[in-house]
């Protein structure tokens, strides 16, 4: 995946959960998309709307939110949604909530054809592809350099961080944790048992690190700002958060963790019981023309699995990009395998215990 860099620009992930509707009121069609903060500019959904008839109506929302309204209809309510890619195999096997994607309706070509590979790898079930990719990242950690000085995840319980620290209650916290404890989850997924312990060791590590945390982050304003306040020293978050931060103060900077950045891919699925596939392989098609993808990683600031989109990349972003990530680093990034049925609900214990600890 070392390609991928090309098509950098930055990332802002934000999860939230109401609709947006940006289309004339005599749009013939309606494509019901359910997706993150920030991937659908109106201007892009607007010339959409222009090219082909079809109103665009968006609800925000995140990973587990996108898996639970699809639970709770059977897959229908939407006609795309875009989950990260591990989160595509298990439900679609689990909870029977995405149909497969038939790949002579979409334009192959247009995406970065190791980016596409790697992606069918991890959402295919049984012969059956059910996801693409679009956007991804990577989850690492920024920090005050000039004050705090860590270079893995371990390092944020550091006695002279007491207070300054923010993580998300959230597993790749205690993912990020368990790889710089020297073990590897993600080879574990297969041995639900030998993930139970690892995972276990993590949260034990967080609950002695919580003196450090003056809170678990949810709202990234607030994360930014006591960062750039110095309320914060140092916390576990995206890469684009941390390179906007450096943009306004050079001391603040992302690093990608001695242990490897945690890396991940949003992309495409469609729900077992949408009503208009068409649009959602047209709009598919749209979106994947390198001059209307970079439009929108623009907007998502994120990397983008569209061949060609790096032309539209921002100088200042790649000189960030590359301050952050050596050639061994880039190598060194856990990519997300698809998660096995059950270990998110064995996470969600975890935390919680690790919450009211």
């Amino acid at each position: 995946m070392k390609n991928f860099r090309r098509s950098f620009i930055s990332m802002s992930l934000v999860c939230a959960s109401f609709g947006l509707l940006h289309s004339t009121s005599f749009a013939a069609e309606k494509l019901r998309i359910l997706t993150w903060a920030d991937y659908v500019p109106r201007d892009v959904a607007e010339q959409f709307t222009k090219e082909t008839g079809i109103a665009v109506e968006l609800t925000l929302s995140n990973n587990e939110e996108m898996i639970s309204k699809l639970r709770a209809t059977g897959g229908a309510g939407f006609d795309l949604v875009q989950p990260s890619q591990d989160r595509i195999a298990g439900p679609a096997t689990e909870f029977g909530i995405y149909k497969a994607i038939d790949l002579s309706k979409v334009k192959t070509a247009q995406f970065m054809p190791d980016m596409l590979e790697a992606t069918k790898k991890v959402t295919t079930v049984n012969g059956k592809l059910y996801g693409l990719p679009f956007f991804w990242g990577t989850d690492g950690l920024v920090l005050a350099s000039s004050k705090a000085k860590i270079v893995d995840y371990s390092d944020l319980c550091k006695p002279e961080l007491h207070g300054k620290v923010a993580v998300r209650l959230k597993r790749p916290t205690l993912i990020g944790m368990a790889f710089s404890m020297g073990a590897d989850p993600f080879k574990a997924y297969n041995n639900p048992k030998q993930y139970e312990q690892i995972m276990q060791q993590a949260g034990e590590k967080l609950i002695a690190c919580k003196k450090n945390l003056k809170y678990f982050w949810e709202s990234k304003d607030q994360l930014l700002n006591d960062l750039r306040t110095g309320e914060l020293l140092a916390a576990q978050m995206w890469d684009s958060g941390g390179w906007k931060l450096n943009s306004e103060n050079p001391d603040l900077k992302f690093i990608a963790p001695k242990s490897g950045a945690l890396g991940w891919v949003d992309g495409f699925a469609i729900p077992a019981r949408g009503k208009n596939d068409a649009a959602a392989y047209a709009w598919i098609n749209f979106v994947t023309r390198p001059e209307i993808a970079g439009r929108m990683a623009k907007s998502a600031r994120t990397f983008t699995a569209v061949k060609d989109a790096d032309k539209f990349m921002d100088a200042k972003m790649k000189a960030q990009f590359n301050e952050s990530f050596s050639a061994d680093a880039l190598k060194n990034i856990k990519w997300y395998p698809a998660i096995p049925a059950g270990l998110e609900e064995l996470d969600g214990k975890i935390l919680d215990r690790i919450k009211a600890s």
